[in-house]
């Protein structure tokens, strides 16, 4: 059985599959940052940095996390190269250092998403299969 390949966008810079990876440097780095952004606390501090910058009261207030919490993230974010904080007065400032990152996390929202819909109509279906039998399986 033969499986598709998929058409290499022709504006993209990533090689083909069947032909040269990037280097093992620029696999590392992202991996790097994909483990980076692996936390929901993390995911949901970049959905919340995708609409402007926040200092870290505004992002306990709309996650409902600790301050510490959010700090360590932060710390975390920043040093992946995700976020940058930038000093107001008392405070910091932090924002994301380009919207492709924002773009990677909501691609990744929303196909876990999808994913949840399928399990969810999955299970649905298989609850309303069960519904019309004995109890039995018949």
């Amino acid at each position: 059985m033969s499986v598709p390949h998929a058409v290499p966008d022709p504006g993209s810079t990533l090689p083909h599959p069947a032909t040269d990876l990037p280097p093992k440097e620029v696999l590392t780095g992202a991996g790097d940052l994909l483990r980076a952004l692996a936390a929901p606390v993390r995911i949901a501090i970049v959905l919340q940095l995708r609409e402007s910058a926040r200092c870290v009261h505004e992002l306990v207030g709309a996650l409902g996390v600790t301050q510490p919490l959010i700090s360590q993230h932060l710390r975390v974010l920043k040093a992946a190269g995700v976020v940058n904080g930038e000093r107001s007065g008392r405070e910091v400032l932090y924002r994301l250092v380009d919207d492709h990152l924002a773009h990677i996390v909501v691609d990744a929202v929303e196909h876990a998403t999808e994913g949840s819909a399928h399990a969810t109509e999955g299970a649905a279906q298989a609850t309303e299969g069960a519904a019309g039998t004995d109890g039995a399986g018949r």
